[in-house]
């Protein structure tokens, strides 16, 4: 497998012309890239106010971390998995109505963030950067990465081409879509195995710690600039885009980690905004 990728990420570096970008010209790329497609899943997470569930998922992502280095695994490509394979067990389990959701959520986000701490712990013969786990390393992308985050684009691109409306009616009322003929439960499985994939591939830029910031900071700033949904897709692009560009810039210029400083670009467009009244 790991032989595959390399191949894939030569390709892309030499053929492609990918190399030409150079590592802060990949980061720029990957870092947008991850604007793009959070935002999407980010103004229904706000509006279904789904923030903890994400959290959960974020958590979780370590233990594929875990597991990829117990296995000598790729680790993009377990952390996608063991992030899919959580994300279907917490959405199956959300609806037995056993537990509240809050309790579930909670419940599942420190339990498997501290079986993934006890499981690198265990691993001596591994020199693990736990820090650029928890607060992400964009420098590192390659272009294996920049691929994965295209896929997941036109994945989520085809999703809400077809269910946009759906979505926004089960937003509204989930019961009233189900009586109107909308396949509810399908459609949120979707939506939450797509937002697994977004969080397993943000890891790697803004870290465990900081992936739910990505989701909801822009997608919230974007409210206060919105009438429509579709005006609040639109903005919530563009200050995810103007937030990784100005986190870059900054941990460029002054040496800062860059997941942190996207998170904090972010949250100073939120703050500049937070004045103005919603529309």
């Amino acid at each position: 497998m790991d032989n595959t990728i390399d191949l894939i990420n030569h390709f892309l570096l030499n053929e492609i012309g990918l190399n030409a970008l150079g590592f802060l010209g990949m980061a720029l790329l990957g870092g947008i890239g991850l604007a793009l497609i959070s935002a999407p899943l980010g103004v229904f997470v706000v509006w279904q106010r789904q923030s903890y569930f994400g959290a959960t998922l974020a958590h979780s992502a370590l233990l594929g971390v875990s597991i990829a280095l117990l296995l000598q695994t790729n680790l993009s490509l377990t952390i996608i998995v063991v992030s899919l394979l959580i994300a279907w067990g917490i959405y199956s389990l959300s609806h037995t109505k056993q537990l509240s959701s809050d309790t579930l959520l909670g419940i599942l986000a420190h339990s498997s963030l501290a079986l993934g701490l006890i499981l690198i712990s265990l691993q001596d013969s591994v020199q693990i950067d736990l820090m650029s786990y928890l607060f992400g390393d964009i420098l590192s992308i390659n272009a294996f990465d920049i691929l994965l985050i295209v896929a997941i684009g036109l994945l989520i691109a085809l999703f809400y081409q077809r269910h946009w409306r759906d979505l926004l009616n089960i937003t509204l009322n989930a019961e009233l879509a189900h009586v109107e003929g909308t396949q509810v439960k399908k459609i949120q499985l979707q939506f939450v195995l797509l937002l697994a994939l977004m969080i397993a591939l943000s890891m790697k830029i803004v870290g465990v710690l900081l992936i739910t910031s990505l989701l909801i900071i822009p997608a919230a700033a974007a409210r206060r600039l919105a009438q429509t949904p579709e005006q609040m897709l639109g903005w919530s692009l563009i200050l995810g885009m103007i937030a990784v560009l100005l986190g870059i810039g900054a941990s460029y210029q002054w040496d800062l980690p860059t997941g942190p400083a996207i998170v904090m670009a972010a949250t100073l467009l939120f703050l500049a905004l937070l004045s103005k009244k919603p529309r």
